[in-house]
């Protein structure tokens, strides 16, 4: 897979992005757990991605959700055993 990032909010913490092999969109957050600091990617629709591009208050929004983990059922990666927490 090969993630490629169309829109970042620093204040926001998110990135927007499109998955280059299957087109996909997808939403990332940052995330930390005691060895090392990654980006947790769930996947949107289009119709998604758009609006978030759009309007960063729903893109906020979604990602204030996936820190809570309110959308595990769209991760790309099924997290291991020691996963880390929103930053």
């Amino acid at each position: 897979m090969n993630f490629t990032d169309t829109h970042f909010s620093r204040e926001g913490r998110y990135w927007l992005g499109k998955e280059t092999d299957s087109g996909r969109s997808y939403l990332g957050i940052p995330i930390s757990n005691r060895m090392v600091d990654y980006i947790e990617f769930y996947w949107i629709n289009d119709a998604q991605y758009r609006s978030f591009a759009e309007n960063q208050d729903l893109a906020f929004e979604f990602a204030e959700a996936c820190r809570r983990r309110e959308h595990d059922d769209l991760l790309v990666f099924t997290p291991g055993t020691d996963r880390g927490t929103p930053r």
